[in-house]
């Protein structure tokens, strides 16, 4: 798929076109040129370091979605990218390079546009990197806090006085 479709479809999704989409698509326009297939279940399984709107293309264009498990968000602020195929044992990451805008007054059509036009290969430094993904999604039960009796997944219940406890429950008693 070439990068207009790619944009046109992460865009529909994403709801405007942003500079931010226009990087996610060739973080995805890699990857599928690579050896990487679109995930329908956990196949593919992206790490990044953003949550910006770059990681709504990921979503729509890889297949790696919160919901599925095989889309991990590390709060680190960098336009960083590690996607590894479960198929292939392969895995890349991609970083954002810092000279690429030279941080020059552009208007947001003028960044787009400058970023359509660039190769991957130009836009961010890509290296391979070891195959170590997250695990699997666990699926676990769910079980009513005792103070608020909302359901909660069991691993994320604290026991504390007795009580089997979620953590919002958890942190107002412990104020």
């Amino acid at each position: 798929m070439e990068t207009r479709e790619l944009m046109k479809k992460a865009t529909i999704f994403h709801g405007h076109i942003c500079p931010g989409i226009a990087i996610g698509v060739l973080v995805a326009k890699y990857v599928l040129e690579h050896g990487f297939e679109r995930s329908s279940d956990e196949e593919l399984v992206a790490v990044v370091e953003t949550d910006n709107c770059s990681v709504d293309a990921l979503q729509i264009l890889l297949g790696t979605t919160y919901g599925k498990g095989n889309l991990v968000h590390n709060d680190f602020g960098k336009n960083n990218y590690k996607i590894y195929s479960r198929k292939s044992q392969k895995a890349v990451k991609l970083a954002l390079k810092a000279s690429v805008l030279d941080r020059k007054k552009l208007s947001r059509d003028e960044k787009i546009q400058k970023l359509l036009e660039l190769e991957p290969e130009d836009l961010f430094d890509i290296r391979d990197i070891e195959f170590d993904p997250p695990i699997l999604a666990q699926i676990e039960e769910s079980v009513p806090c005792e103070i608020c009796g909302e359901l909660t997944m069991d691993s994320r219940i604290i026991r504390y006085q007795d009580r089997d406890i979620c953590i919002p429950c958890y942190k107002e008693i412990k104020k």
